[in-house]
């Protein structure tokens, strides 16, 4: 019975880490399989751009009653031929916005492929495809002017080049109306994808203006087949509070219930694999976050500032940021937002997978490859782990050592298993033996493991990242299946190494281990197998090494 605690604790691990996927799978897998309830607007809207919209009133609003901001009413849009655009480039992004609000309409990410073996660049923002994703955003009044994002603005060009030598590009859309000018300003910095947003309100009327600026993201969910389906990451809403930290709301959430909540020094965003498009207020200032659902499964995310008045005679401005582009690590902390590395989506092992994923990028730094940075940070986890390891191989290499005895003892006490559990006791400890010790390295390598899965699932840097030959994609499965195979016949190499169960259930069951496993494999990123492999190349190595050393002191 000892002998089969090990074998059975082995068995359970494995089958662990396939049910954690399995169930991980399912969590990420957003919106799949809810069926999405619409939130009718219960008013009427008026036809000319420009006009207020009444906003809707919050309940227990944290700001005093002369400060609370509003929320805007979501209104459904569709994509108007008639309306002119402003085609933005810059050094990263190629960028499509409507005269109609100064809507956010298109961009494209010129650093990123939309696939390994498409040079189109990647486009994250689009409102005549799938998934539809835009962002808008205006200002609103009770009385008075004030353009939402309905009303046509004028524009002084039809595009704008960041060109070489600028470090950024300003691009205007202006409004007047009843001796108030609006300014909406769009800044786009070279080497970012941060964009300045600011609307600018010059009265020159005899009354003062009061009204509050508002910005949102609208989106549709994915499209079935958008991700391969052996790939379920969380798209959505996610939130950002100092006091809540990270919040995921999903498009059920926002079919389910309108949010409504007073944040300080937090950020808004939809996230998608690889990508976001996020919003960040100014910092110190408290925002009404809130969500919409429209018809047509379309999904708004936004939020809505403080009450601001501009005298007479005077000038006013609101501002704001977006960041749209890939979830790159580097950029997202150097970001005035908290916590916006956190769309970065780890998991519970993010405080494992965080420094992994550091040790990871300086490797890179070095070496350049980021295939060969998995080997030698695969090498390191093993040098980390050495001593840890070697007790573990020399206590299997024991219990292989004294297998013909343990043998013995269940011949020659088949009919009495407590007489053999207590032989078989005594001999582990005769010879100084820890059944359990040659599963140590199996349940220290699971957390590791699983950490670096999301680390090479979640990780935009090795997005079509290449190693060799024919791997060109470090995060896909590998397409000739050449490294899962490798994989299987090092993992029944390794359990030929290990001391083999005398029950021959259990014997037949650890050889078909490796074989599904194998099959399993052939479903993950290449990279998190080239780690796998890596891995039970230099264990076999090590452990070999150390039966070796056990066998000449047994026969010294």
């Amino acid at each position: 019975m000892e002998n089969q605690r090990p074998f059975f604790l082995i068995v359970i691990v494995l089958f662990a880490v396939l049910l954690y996927f399995a169930w991980d799978q399912q969590q990420r897998a957003g919106i799949d399989g809810v069926v999405h309830e619409t939130v009718e607007e219960d008013m009427e809207l008026p036809d000319r751009p420009g006009e207020p919209v009444e906003p809707v009133e919050p309940a227990a609003p944290a700001f005093a009653d002369d400060e609370r901001p509003t929320e805007p009413v979501a209104v459904d849009e569709v994509r108007d031929a008639e309306i002119p655009r402003v085609l933005v480039r810059t050094d990263l992004m190629e960028v499509e916005i409507s005269a109609r609000g100064g809507e956010i309409r298109r961009v494209d990410l010129l650093q990123h492929r939309q696939d390994v073996g498409d040079p189109t660049p990647f486009r994250l923002m689009q409102d005549d495809g799938e998934p539809f994703f835009v962002a808008q955003g205006g200002l609103q009044s009770r009385e008075g002017p004030a353009p939402d994002h309905r009303t046509v603005y004028r524009i002084e060009r039809d595009a704008y080049e960041l060109r070489e030598g600028m470090e950024y590009v300003e691009v205007p859309f202006q409004w007047n109306d009843e001796g108030v000018e609006f300014r909406k300003v769009f800044r786009f910095h070279r080497d970012s994808y941060l964009v300045d947003v600011r609307h600018e309100v010059l009265n020159r009327s005899d009354g003062s203006w009061r009204g509050y600026q508002y910005i949102q993201l609208r989106r549709a969910p994915d499209p079935p087949g958008m991700s391969p389906w052996y790939i379920h990451t969380y798209s959505g809403g996610v939130i950002y509070s100092p006091e809540d930290r990270y919040e995921k709301i999903s498009f059920s959430d926002m079919a389910g219930a309108a949010l409504s909540r007073d944040i300080r020094d937090g950020w808004a965003a939809m996230i998608q694999h690889y990508f976001l498009g996020a919003i960040i207020p100014p910092r110190g200032e408290p925002y009404r976050y809130f969500t919409r659902s429209l018809p047509g499964e379309h999904y708004i995310l936004g939020m809505s500032s403080g009450w601001g008045t501009v005298a007479a005679g005077d000038e006013g401005v609101f501002t704001n940021q977006l960041f749209i582009g890939p979830k790159e690590q580097d950029r997202l902390t150097v970001v005035d937002a908290e916590g916006l590395r956190l769309t970065v989506d780890y998991g519970f092992l993010t405080i494992i997978a965080n420094p992994l994923f550091w040790l990871l990028d300086k490797i890179h730094d070095f070496v350049g490859n980021w295939g060969w940075s998995i080997i030698i940070l695969t090498l390191l986890i093993k040098l980390a782990f050495y001593k840890l390891s070697a007790m573990s191989y020399r206590s299997m290499a024991n219990m292989r050592r004294v297998q013909p005895r343990m043998q013995q003892i269940r011949e020659r006490y088949s009919d009495d298993r407590q007489r053999m559990n207590q032989a078989l006791m005594e001999l582990y400890k005769k010879e100084k033996i820890n059944p359990l010790g040659g599963c140590l390295p199996i349940l220290v390598q699971i957390p590791v493991f699983i950490a670096l899965y999301w680390v090479l699932l979640e990780s935009v840097e090795l997005r079509h990242a290449p190693f060799i030959l024919w791997l060109n994609d470090l995060s896909s499965r590998d397409p000739f299946f050449v490294l899962p195979v490798l994989m299987g016949l090092t993992m029944f190499l390794q359990m030929r190494l290990n001391p083999a169960p005398m029950d021959p259930i259990q014997q037949r069951i650890m050889q078909v281990l490796p074989i599904v496993f194998t099959g399993f494999f052939m479903l993950f990123p290449s990279g998190l197998v080239l780690y796998w492999l890596s891995n039970n190349v230099l264990s076999i190595a090590q452990q070999w090494v150390i039966m070796r050393s056990v066998e000449k002191q047994q026969n010294a």
